[in-house]
C-alpha cells in the first residue's frame, strides 16, 4: 500500500525568537516491509543550509539553525511511503519467553548483541518490580514469547483508558500504571517497562496510522496524530511489532517513522531557542492512500 503522509508542526511565540537550533525525526525509515520513496520538507523561515544525517539507531535526522528573528516556525514534512503487511504471527511457534531472555544474556551473535541494548531501562521506560508484577500474569513458565506479549498487549488495552488529558510527555510510567489512563506514548512506555523488567528486548516505535481506513476496516485510536507502539525481539524470528493502544499487531496501516529506546530518542521535533516568551504548539497529521489524494 502506498501512502501520502503530511505532518505539520507550527510554533507561535509571544516574543521574537532570535536564534533556534532544531533536530527533526520527520523522515520515515526505509526498513523491512517499508520503503520511503520521497520526502519533501518545508521549513519557514528559511533556515539556509540543512544537514541530513542518521542518528545512532539509523533513523533519518535533519538539523538546521534559524538566525533571523521570528515569531512563528512552520515545519511541514510530506512523505510517500509504501508499506507491506507482515505474515501472520505464529505466536505458539515462538520460543518460550525464558529461553529468549536467557539467549539475550548469553548469545553473542550480531543480531542478539544489537537487540541486547534494548533490555535496559531508559529515561521514559524504567524497569521495576511493580512493572514486572503487572506483566507476570501474561508470562507463566514456558509460555511462547509471542503468546505472552499478545496477552500483555490485550491486558493493557483492556485495563487502561485512552485519555489525552490525563498525561503529558513527562508523566512517569508508574503514574500511568497507578491511574490507568494515558495515550499511545504512555502505553508504549508501559509495555516497554514491563518487558524490560522481565529481561526482554523491546524498542519504542514512533510512526503514524492511516487517517481514513479502507472500507470494512476500523478506524484506529491515535489516527490524526503521531502514534507509538512497541517491537519485541525474538531470536530466529526478528523484531515483532505490537500496538497496545489498539490491541493488535501492526499491519500495513502502521507507518514507521523512527525507533529507539523510548520517546526521548525519536521525538519528531527537538530544539533550543533564544527568546520567544510564551509559545503555543499545533500539530496535524494526515495519512491517506496515495491514489485517494490524487
Amino acid at each position: 500500500m502506498l501512502y501520502h503522509v503530511t505532518h505539520t508542526t507550527v510554533y507561535e511565540y509571544s516574543e521574537p525568537v532570535s536564534l533556534c537550533h532544531n533536530a527533526l525525526h520527520l523522515k520515515p525509515r526505509s526498513c523491512p516491509r517499508q520503503e520511503c520513496h520521497q520526502v519533501d520538507l518545508l521549513v519557514w523561515p528559511d533556515p539556509g543550509p540543512v544537514q541530513n544525517e542518521h542518528d545512532y539507531f539509523g533513523n533519518s535526522l535533519t538539523c538546521f539553525t534559524i538566525q533571523e528573528p521570528h515569531r512563528r516556525l512552520v515545519l511541514r514534512a510530506e512523505s510517500w511511503v509504501e508499506v507491506t503487511a507482515p505474515e501472520p504471527l505464529a505466536a505458539a511457534a515462538t520460543p518460550a519467553w525464558e529461553a529468549v531472555r536467557d539467549a539475550l544474556r548469553t548469545d553473542r551473535s550480531d543480531a542478539v548483541l544489537d537487540a541486547y541494548q534494548f533490555v535496559f531501562a531508559s529515561r521514559y521506560a524504567p524497569c521495576s518490580e511493580e512493572l514486572a508484577a503487572y506483566a507476570a500474569p501474561s508470562f507463566p513458565p514456558q509460555r511462547p514469547l509471542g503468546e505472552a506479549v499478545l496477552d500483555l498487549t490485550r491486558r493493557i488495552y483492556a485495563d487502561f483508558r485512552y485519555d489525552p488529558r490525563a498525561t503529558t510527555v513527562s508523566t512517569p510510567v508508574h503514574e500511568v500504571l497507578t491511574h490507568r489512563r494515558g495515550v499511545c506514548q504512555d502505553f508504549a512506555h508501559l509495555q516497554l517497562g514491563c518487558l524490560r523488567s522481565l529481561g526482554l528486548a523491546a524498542r519504542y516505535v514512533s510512526g503514524y496510522l492511516v487517517t481514513v481506513p479502507s472500507p470494512g476496516r476500523t478506524r484506529l485510536t491515535g489516527a490524526d496524530a503521531s502514534h507509538a507502539w512497541v517491537t519485541v525481539f525474538c531470536p530466529g524470528v526478528g523484531w515483532i511489532d505490537f500496538d497496545p493502544t489498539n490491541n493488535r499487531i501492526p499491519t500495513d496501516t502502521h507507518i514507521t517513522l523512527a525507533w529507539g529506546r523510548d520517546y526521548d530518542d525519536v521525538s519528531p521535533v527537538r530544539g533550543v531557542i533564544l527568546g520567544g516568551g510564551h509559545s503555543t504548539l499545533t500539530v496535524g497529521v494526515d495519512v491517506v492512500q496515495a491514489d485517494e489524494r490524487a
